[in-house]
């Protein structure tokens, strides 16, 4: 199969085109190859590829600058999917696209599953919103796939790395270290979602998806468990949201069900904590 993957050198693209590419064609396109906000560069970049299947990873995701420019947000998440949902089904290509568990509320405080109401609390979720139903609607042969706190060897190009690496920076560098103890999700390692997606992708049962690892945490219980593997030795407090200025409004719990993976019987998410340790120990030590 021939697959372009959307932002390829980035932190989840960089773990599907390593997965991918032992059994698949992958084409990498990144900025500089594909426009998603400009149809015309859509679908010039497609025709003159063919591929099999598109996978997306682009995403206008730092949240607070989505608040200050939603137009911005909305041309990436909104109309940049509803240009590859478009010409995927004008070319008969199939698309993966990914979303995330920020389209909740948390107000269920239960892990959410794939039936469950969404309800954004903040522009870059409804504009994820968004983009997941362009997606569904506009493209036949679509799966949209939810993701939780994800973190890869390779840096987040727009927030310079990920929760993990920042913890282990701030270890070294502070007296001490404050994480929330009160925004609870699943913190879940790109290695393992491009595993889960290339057993999704051999399918055509397209649709929605949430692929999170197992298990939830909050942020302070996941930092804690970074410290005991690492035997960092710095000071670790929990705080609470309250504890630092707010600019966005976001979930207090977003922890999200495997459902409709597990109905298909795929079952490639580690639980949260043996995630992390793989990750400590095959990328960072």
């Amino acid at each position: 199969m021939k697959i372009a993957i959307i932002g390829a050198n980035g932190q989840l693209g960089s773990d599907l085109v390593k997965e991918l590419s032992a059994v698949h064609q992958i084409v990498e396109w990144n900025h500089a190859d594909i426009e998603i906000t400009d149809i015309d560069s859509v679908n010039s970049a497609v025709k003159a590829v063919s591929p099999d299947l598109i996978i997306n990873t682009a995403a206008y995701h730092v949240v607070p600058q989505a608040e200050k420019d939603p137009n911005a947000a909305f041309a990436v998440n909104g109309t940049g999917t509803l240009n590859l949902a478009r010409v995927s089904q004008d070319l008969s290509i199939r698309l993966l696209h990914y979303s995330t568990d920020y389209v909740f509320d948390g107000q269920k405080q239960a892990p959410y599953v794939e039936e469950d109401s969404p309800n954004p609390l903040n522009v870059y979720a409804a504009t994820k919103l968004s983009g997941e139903q362009f997606a569904l609607n506009y493209s036949d042969r679509s799966w949209v796939v939810r993701v939780s706190g994800i973190y890869g060897k390779v840096p987040c190009r727009a927030k310079g790395g990920n929760f993990v690496t920042t913890m282990l920076k701030l270890a070294k560098e502070k007296p001490e270290v404050r994480v929330v103890n009160d925004e609870v999700l699943t913190p879940t390692p790109t290695a393992d979602i491009a595993k889960a997606t290339a057993a999704l992708i051999q399918t055509d049962a397209y649709g929605l998806y949430h692929m999170s690892s197992e298990g939830q945490v909050s942020w302070y219980e996941f930092a804690r468990a970074i410290w005991d593997t690492m035997g960092l030795t710095t000071p670790l407090y929990p705080a609470s949201v309250k504890d630092f200025p707010v600019t966005v409004k976001r979930p207090f719990y977003s922890v999200m069900e495997n459902k409709a993976l597990k109905k298909l019987g795929i079952s490639e998410m580690n639980d949260w904590k043996s995630g992390l340790i793989n990750f400590l120990k095959n990328q960072v030590r």
